[in-house]
């Protein structure tokens, strides 16, 4: 009989609570016996609602207080020497490489001065996953058993669950080598690491697990043929030892074709593929899956919110079925539901017919049970005939089209995409305008949001205070900031971003087009949630969205104040994007009402306009080929149809974060300015890469996630690194980030000795 499947759950909590009590926990004002009870509770919150619900095979392990990869990294004890000479808790230690700690020595604890670990994208999600960091010196062992402790929870209630790991090849891949160790290969450990797989398998065979889940996603990349061989090697070994659980290899985000005869005729029990990303691999699938092997149909889309398709859906299981039998089929979300929002019965006030539209994790878990059901024959032709009408509303809903829109996006032209003059000669009439000083510093936009903004800001959107008194407040915030970074010595300011709620929901509730929730969170880093904006229809600037706030920002002051927006690039891969128009258009849309923006901007006396990307990155299609050479075509212009329409003396920078972007793909973008997250980088030979870029970077000195404060020490040693390969004269001084996240405290020390850093630079570049 056809089995249903989910491949892992949000284990955020209906109402942030993980958020919540992990918050407390760093403060100080919670336990670790109180932040351990809010994991179990949510922990078996998930579990009886997918049991409940009628799930088949239901995951565990898939909860963390941070990172699923950071929980891996301890449990291998894959723990660099910095944060083991502390003598720290495990929970602490998990703590310190995810975020860094930064505290003075007690009568009861010693002085502790860690960084944190490198953050990536998790590919090509919002996700990011603190990476694996291994040296020649890392010791392979079990810390502790959480993969088994967990099973064991649900196994109590009654509730049998498949343990899910992230696989052997793409833990190593997905890693990189310490500084001290960058001859360091790291997917050369994998016979040192294969017996640490093999003995936590053991484990939940002894406990009573019957099946588990290890996450391959790396067979969606393009891999090397040694890559390709290690999962071959892997499963082999694995898949032949005795007493082990029966392995479920599962891959998601997209075709594993280029890399399908690694898993062919493997000693594994079966495979799981996304079909909602990569439909192009499902026959070939059927072809390699072995008499012995079940396969599990990822056909629940686990990054979007649209309600599924069941009768499209339906037929392709069917079609499984035909090939291989109903005992060998199982009908799955296409990856985790970590990257969609908890329950959409959260949500009472979205509009019922835009509503009727959308499902969240909770609702995917039912979608998978009732396509489950009605391959397997049972009756649910209520559920077929509501899902069919959903589908066909949506489908025909004028809502959804902008005839103006439309034909605006179809006038997009080259000159539409093209600054007046090439970089040097912008850059000349800047330099009249600005006359800044060499080693320049701001920052890159946002302050501190501290509980007093939150408020007022609540008080606002519940109409318990007026919009004039809101605006006076947010002025006073406005000032506050300014007058900090004229006493800091900053040399281009920021207005601090006191009335954004969320760099991308902001612009998004005044674009038309755009629908927002109110409760659908989603994790992007430890505890930094998101509430993704959903675009529903064609879009489109009514008015001016941030004009009042930076005119009043530069009146006040004599520095330059940076006017700043969220790209349109940022804008779309960070809202779920409709699934009925390409990505293309939907950014050429965002880009023309940024365009307006940026020309409204310059208008009211703003020289100098920042247009953060740091999704573009994010956005790049896995695999190297045309769809990639594509994006970065569209991308670029998206970009610069927002920010060509200005003159030449007026400034236009960018941001990006975890962007290992190739110089050559942020020279299209044409800014004249772009700052980089650098912070977390140990690789010299990156700041090397862009030592031709003919236009300016900063690359980011400080980590703005964790609360750790460099000295002023710190900074001139990191940017004497950077000197060694970047021409100084070309060289912004600035942080990694929006300080958002950040109290003030931290904010003032860690930008005073960033300034004086600076400054430090500039005296030796007098002499």
């Amino acid at each position: 009989m056809v089995q249903s499947a989910v491949l892992g759950f949000p284990r955020i909590g209906p109402n942030r609570e993980l958020k919540k009590i992990t918050e407390s926990y760093w403060k100080g004002k919670a336990s670790v016996d109180e932040l351990l009870k809010v994991g179990k509770d949510i922990r078996v919150a998930n579990w009886k609602l997918q049991k409940d619900a009628g799930v088949d095979i239901i995951p565990s392990n898939d909860f963390s207080y941070y990172d699923q990869v950071l929980d891996l990294s301890l449990l291998f004890n894959v723990v660099p020497e910095r944060y083991t000479k502390y003598d720290l808790p495990l929970l602490d230690t998990m703590f310190a490489m995810g975020r860094g700690l930064q505290r003075k020595a007690t009568e009861t604890s010693k002085a502790v001065d860690v960084t944190a670990l490198e953050m990536v994208k998790w590919f090509d999600s919002n996700y990011h996953y603190v990476r694996p960091t291994f040296s020649h010196s890392t010791e392979f062992k079990l810390n502790g058993q959480k993969p088994v402790d967990e099973y064991l929870e649900a196994k109590e209630l009654g509730i049998q669950t498949r343990p899910v790991l992230l696989g052997p090849v793409s833990f190593l891949l997905l890693g990189k080598a310490d500084k001290g160790s960058l001859d360091l290969e790291p997917l050369s450990l994998l016979e040192q690491l294969l017996p640490l797989y093999k003995e936590i398998l053991s484990k939940l065979q002894a406990a009573g697990a019957t099946e588990v889940q290890l996450d391959e996603p790396v067979l969606v990349l393009d891999l090397e043929k040694s890559a390709q061989d290690a999962i071959r090697k892997a499963y082999e070994y694995l898949g032949k030892q005795s007493g082990l659980p029966k392995i479920t290899l599962a891959t998601y985000f997209g075709t594993t074709l280029p890399n399908l005869d690694s898993l062919k005729n493997l000693p594994i029990g079966g495979l799981h593929f996304d079909f909602v990303r990569g439909p192009e691999q499902f026959d070939k699938v059927l072809d390699i899956v072995n008499k012995d092997q079940t396969l599990s149909v990822g056909i629940v889309d686990g990054r979007n919110i649209w309600k599924n398709n069941f009768a499209k859906s339906s037929e392709l299981v069917n079609k499984a079925v035909a090939k291989l039998g109903s005992d060998r089929v199982v009908v799955a979300t296409s990856s985790s539901l970590l990257h969609t929002p908890v329950d959409l019965e959260n949500e009472p006030k979205l509009d019922p017919e835009i509503k009727d539209w959308f499902s969240f994790a909770t609702q995917k878990v039912k979608e998978v049970v009732i396509i489950t059901k009605n391959v397997a024959g049972e009756d649910v032709e209520a559920e077929l005939e509501a899902n069919a009408k959903s589908v066909a509303t949506r489908a025909a809903s004028k809502r959804t089209n902008d005839e103006a829109v439309q034909k605006r996006v179809a006038s997009i032209n080259e000159k539409l995409s093209t600054r007046l003059a090439p970089f040097a000669q912008r850059l000349a009439e800047q330099k009249k305008v600005f006359n800044l000083p060499i080693f320049p510093t701001t920052t890159i936009g946002s302050f501190p949001q501290t509980k007093d903004i939150r408020i007022n800001r609540n008080k606002f959107v519940k109409g318990t205070i007026s919009a004039e008194e809101y605006e006076k407040f947010i002025n006073s915030e406005i000032e506050s900031v300014i007058r900090f970074q004229e006493e800091v010595g900053l040399d281009v300011l920021v207005h601090g971003e006191p009335e954004r709620n969320d760099m991308v929901q902001y612009f998004g509730e005044q674009i038309q087009g755009y629908t927002f929730t109110v409760n659908g969170w989603v994790q992007s880093y430890g505890s930094r949630y998101v509430r993704p904006p959903i675009i529903v229809g064609d879009l489109s600037r009514p008015e001016a969205m941030s004009v009042k706030e930076s005119v009043y920002a530069q009146s006040i002051t004599t520095k330059p104040v940076k006017g700043m927006l969220t790209g349109p690039v940022t804008c779309l891969r960070w809202s779920f994007p409709r699934d009925d128009v390409d990505q293309q258009t939907q950014a050429l849309q965002l880009a023309l009402a940024l365009r307006d923006e940026v020309n409204d901007l310059e208008a009211a006396g703003i020289k100098v306009i920042q247009v953060d990307e740091p999704a573009i990155r994010e956005g790049l299609p896995l695999r190297a080929g045309e769809e990639r050479s594509a994006y970065l075509k569209w991308a670029a212009q998206a970009f610069r149809v927002a920010t060509s329409g200005v003159q030449n003396k007026t400034q236009i920078h960018s941001h990006f974060c975890y962007s290992d972007l190739d110089p050559n793909h942020i020279k299209a973008l044409d800014a004249d300015v772009v700052s980089i997250e650098f912070s977390k980088k140990d690789d010299p030979h990156y700041i090397a890469e862009f030592k031709e870029y003919p236009n300016h970077i900063g690359l980011g000195l400080f980590d703005i996630h964790s609360p750790r404060v460099p000295s002023k020490e710190e900074f001139i040693s990191k940017i004497e690194n950077i000197l060694k390969s970047y021409p100084a004269d070309k060289f912004w001084v600035n942080p990694d980030c929006g300080l958002k996240t950040r109290d003030w405290e931290e904010t003032r020390a860690s930008l005073t000795n960033m300034v004086a850093a600076a400054k430090h630079f500039r005296e030796q570049h007098k002499k």
